[in-house]
């Protein structure tokens, strides 16, 4: 593996090159994150899907054919998305929309039959009457599920409450089209299924031919994280909690997953931040990967809260180390420190291992880098002294 000089000379040359040249600070093969899999209710296993998103920008704004002001944002943004995409007007339909001192955005999702998508949108920004940018995730309907259901909503309540572990909480369920992974689209129930007492609250996607529990979507956010920012130096300019702080695109499980396996301490996919052994890590300080521990300067390092506040600070500037220094190059076939490679190329199994409060030095820090397949090592030390820093 190269060693972190020769890594952190390749970041700095990225972003030098994409500053001056205007390149993306990433590979062009690299895509948004479409996938991830995760862990809900009674150890059922889901995927959330995203359909891959096309973007595009028109410098300095494209003239629409018919007139802004004569139609209105509503009736703009279907028009515009209709002449990008070559599709009815019947296939689009506005969502929500606003305009400013500046500019107008309008959002729009797939349809088919009068059925919105849950997964399937778009969006267009205008600059004055002019569009500026056009984004899309819209799919193909080949592979499209009759529009009628074949099982009642009412059917397949029990079997949402019973896998995620919670019950109705009578929201009302609307019908949907859910674009999937293998390219069909499914016709779903959608349905919120809430534990008050577990913290859980879920929108349920249940295909409603097969009765199925194909997805969710997570009320309640994944992970948070009470640290020093990694835009800060210091204690005194305050910790702050980080809710889901973690790239999809470089870590696309999230930082708690580990192949099909979740954890709930301060071990994951990239990074294990522990003190003395491997095990001995931090968890979750409460439900939902909330690792929310504060740090007391007015009490020893060693003190369990301080142990624990330092563990979750690791865990969270290494993690983000990785996902920044991903977006710029440094992904699985550049030899990057992954436990799960996710089939992307490189040699698995070498995530990093940072030991804190490390007993093996003071007032100081190091970090191994042995070749791919082997975990780089960080060792943090105690400081038993601070440095004054005088400007001459």
């Amino acid at each position: 593996m190269v060693s972190f000089n020769k890594f952190f000379t390749s970041v700095f040359l990225a972003i030098v090159y994409a500053s001056v040249t205007g390149a993306t600070p990433w590979p062009e093969a690299a895509k948004h994150a479409t996938h991830r899999t995760r862990n809900v209710g009674r150890g059922l296993k889901l995927e959330a899907y995203h359909p891959e998103t096309t973007f595009k920008t028109f410098g300095e704004g494209l003239e629409q054919v018919s007139s802004f002001a004569a139609t209105g944002i509503e009736d703009s943004a279907v028009s515009f998305v209709q002449s990008q995409l070559n599709i009815p007007a019947t296939d689009i339909g506005y969502k929500s929309g606003y305009t400013t001192d500046t500019g107008k955005y309008a959002y729009v999702k797939q349809y088919h039959n009068g059925i919105p998508f849950a997964n399937a949108v778009a969006n267009v920004a205008w600059k004055g009457d002019k569009v500026v940018s056009f984004g899309s995730s819209f799919v193909k309907k080949s592979k499209i599920a009759p529009s009628k259901p074949s099982v009642d909503v009412k059917t397949v309540i029990p079997k949402a409450e019973k896998a995620l572990d919670g019950k109705y909480n009578n929201h009302p369920s609307t019908l949907e089209y859910l674009a999937r992974p293998d390219g069909s689209v499914a016709l779903v129930h959608v349905v919120q299924i809430q534990n008050e007492e577990a913290g859980t609250w879920y929108e349920a996607f249940i295909d409603a031919h097969s009765g199925e529990v194909l997805t969710v979507t997570d009320f309640v956010s994944d992970a948070s994280y009470t640290v020093l920012p990694i835009t800060k130096e210091t204690l005194p300019e305050g910790l702050e909690t980080l809710t889901d702080p973690q790239d999809l695109l470089a870590s696309p499980s999230g930082w708690h997953t580990v192949g099909s396996t979740s954890t709930t301490t301060t071990a994951g996919n990239n990074v294990v931040a522990y003190k003395s052994s491997q095990s001995s890590t931090t968890s979750q300080s409460s439900a939902v990967l909330n690792f929310n521990y504060s740090y007391s300067a007015a009490s020893a390092p060693s003190a369990t809260n301080n142990l624990n506040a330092a563990r979750v600070n690791a865990f969270y500037i290494i993690n983000t180390v990785h996902d920044f220094a991903y977006r710029y190059g440094f992904t699985e076939t550049a030899f990057n420190f992954q436990s799960n490679n996710l089939g992307k190329g490189g040699s698995a199994n070498d995530r990093v291992l940072i030991s804190v409060q490390d007993s093996g030095g003071t007032n100081n820090a190091n970090f191994a880098t042995p070749p791919d397949g082997q975990s780089g090592t960080c060792r943090m030390y105690i400081w038993t002294y601070t440095l004054s820093l005088i400007h001459i």
